[in-house]
C-alpha cells in the first residue's frame, strides 16, 4: 500500500494557507487598532503583503523548481511578504513606522514559518512506522 502525503504538501492548499494566514493578520491587526472589520477594509490591509505572499512564492518556484512547502522555502516567503508587503505599504499609503514593521515581521514569521515547522514534525512523527 502507497501513503498518500499529507494535505499540507499540496502546493494549492499550502498557497491557501498564507493566504488565509495573512489575511488574519491584517484583520487582527485592524481589530486590534478599532479599524473596521469589513472584507474591503481587510483586503486593502491585507493586499500589499499578498502581493509579496505570491513574490515569494514565485521566487521559490523559479528559483528552486520546487514549491516552498518547506520550512527553508517557507522563509523565503516570509522575507518576501514583509519587505514587498511594507515597500507597498510606503509607496501607497506614504507611512512607514519602525514598530509596526517589527509587529508585521514577527507576526508574520510565525505564522507563515511557524505554520510550516508544525506541519513538518507532524508530518516526521507520522511517517515513522
Amino acid at each position: 500500500m502507497t501513503r498518500r502525503a499529507p494535505l499540507w504538501r499540496n502546493p494549492a492548499v499550502a498557497f491557501v494557507t498564507d493566504v488565509v494566514l495573512v489575511v488574519a493578520f491584517a484583520a487582527i491587526g485592524r481589530s486590534s487598532h478599532a479599524e473596521s472589520l469589513t472584507l474591503a477594509g481587510v483586503l486593502a490591509t491585507a493586499s500589499p503583503f499578498l502581493v509579496g505572499t505570491a513574490i515569494g512564492w514565485l521566487v521559490v518556484r523559479s528559483r528552486r523548481g520546487s514549491w516552498p512547502l518547506d520550512v527553508g522555502p517557507g522563509i523565503t516567503v516570509w522575507f518576501s511578504t514583509v519587505l514587498i508587503g511594507m515597500l507597498l505599504r510606503v509607496i501607497v499609503l506614504r507611512s512607514f513606522a519602525w514598530p509596526f514593521l517589527a509587529v508585521a515581521t514577527g507576526v508574520l514569521a510565525v505564522l507563515l514559518i511557524g505554520w510550516r515547522v508544525l506541519a513538518s514534525r507532524v508530518g516526521t512523527r507520522s511517517a515513522r512506522p
